[in-house]
């Protein structure tokens, strides 16, 4: 059997907004109904005021790299061929706190080892762009500007 990379769980109750929205093109965040926090990753409860109820809001998809590593071998089968490769942490333009993981790729359907890790810099402005991965549209991120 091939191995197979890590997709999420696309039935997850929880999450699949979230993979819905990706699907189409956006980066949606769940936002408290009751006090308007935003969180992710989601969860049923708001930490700030514990409302149940929430929405999925969407963002420019802009931000900023807050941190990144740079995976070596030995690692899952899968990830083999592509090692070494970047792995970012995205802090949101319209609420720093809230930061998405993902690769940074030169486009959309680039290979997630196609940039060198040594040009990563702390700060950089990147912006989120989506790619089709076995059964689920992942968010992913290019350079801007």
């Amino acid at each position: 059997m091939e191995p197979r990379l890590l997709t999420p769980d696309l039935e997850d109750p929880e999450s699949r907004p979230f993979w819905e929205g990706c699907a189409r093109g956006e980066l949606l965040v769940q936002t408290c109904d009751g006090c308007g926090a935003r969180r992710m990753p989601p969860r049923p409860m708001c930490p700030a005021c514990r409302s149940l109820a929430s929405t999925w809001q969407p963002t420019s998809g802009r931000g900023r790299v807050w941190s990144y590593v740079v995976p070596h071998p030995p690692l899952l089968p899968a990830y083999n061929e592509f090692a070494p490769y970047n792995v970012i942490v995205v802090a949101l333009e319209e609420d720093p706190a809230i930061r998405f993981v993902g690769n940074l790729v030169e486009a959309a359907d680039g290979r997630i080892d196609a940039i060198d890790p040594a040009t990563i810099r702390i700060g950089e402005a990147v912006e989120v762009v989506f790619a089709a991965v076995e059964d689920a549209t992942l968010p992913r991120w290019v350079r801007r500007g």
